[in-house]
């Protein structure tokens, strides 16, 4: 009896370690080369953690990889500051500058068209995704599967640590349902901060794409949808972070606006 207690106390140690070898695996596995997209509106606050934060995680897990971020027109020193944490990186990186400001839609779309690698991702500045995330949208695209995979709070909010204030989820999940109505796109989620490109299908659409506010997302999925694009919505963790640049009426109305606006723009493609 003694023997088989201990046979099976090893078997167990066994399957512990094995288990954690499969964790740290699925966490550092290897991706192709990708193209990251950081948009910044005054983020000197942050801007130096997250920018060391994701040199650091493609070092391990994509080190041919290229960090591009796009000051849009910051007033404070959120330049200066991406500039010099920006200088020490292992892997190509760039500093892209809007000036003045036009929008988180133009930023996005700058550091994307200037992307050179086959696959891109941009995500917020408050990396309220976790980067470990990063291989649910990059895979798929990187297995053929899809052109535009794009994280998801929606499909399971279960995933959600810290959420937002009541007041701002709900006027999410409302400017999302008008969304549907109004655009015919069949997702729960368009405004998620975390999307990843397949660039040669792609760019079309961000050539073609005219929104400079908080709407452009909508837009993206749209045009991608009409051009025929493979789209998938994944769902990702996510955490709120303060310091959001989104006012809540002003950018609300003006969101819908360009949104309304949409079905009466013809798609490009």
């Amino acid at each position: 009896m003694l023997l088989k207690t201990r046979d099976s106390s090893i078997s167990l140690g066994l399957t512990k370690i094995a288990r954690e070898d499969t964790r740290l695996y699925n966490r550092f596995a290897m991706l192709p080369a990708f193209s990251v997209v950081i948009p910044c509106f005054n983020e000197a606050e942050r801007i130096d953690d997250s920018i060391r934060v994701t040199l650091d995680y493609l070092w391990q897990i994509s080190p041919d990889s290229e960090l591009i971020v796009v000051n849009d027109g910051s007033t404070d020193a959120t330049s200066t500051i991406a500039r010099e944490t920006l200088a020490g990186a292992k892997i190509e990186i760039r500093l892209l500058e809007n000036f003045p400001n036009r929008g988180k839609g133009a930023a996005v779309r700058k550091g994307l068209l200037a992307a050179q690698r086959p696959i891109a991702l941009f995500f917020d500045a408050d990396l309220s995704t976790p980067l470990e995330e990063t291989p649910k949208v990059i895979g798929p695209i990187a297995n053929g599967d899809v052109d535009l995979a794009f994280g998801s709070r929606a499909l399971d909010r279960g995933l959600i640590g810290d959420h937002q204030p009541w007041r701002r989820e709900t006027a999410g999940r409302i400017f999302n349902l008008l969304a549907r109505v109004t655009t015919g796109l069949p997702f729960w989620d368009t405004q998620c901060g975390f999307k990843a490109f397949r660039l040669d299908v792609c760019r079309p659409i961000l050539e073609a794409a005219r929104i400079e506010g908080f709407a452009f997302d909508v837009e993206l999925l749209y045009f991608a949808q009409r051009a025929g694009l493979r789209l998938r919505e994944i769902p990702v963790r996510w955490n709120h972070r303060e310091g959001s640049k989104v006012h809540f009426i002003h950018d609300s109305l003006r969101m819908l606006r360009e949104v309304i606006a949409l079905r009466i723009k013809p798609a490009p493609l």
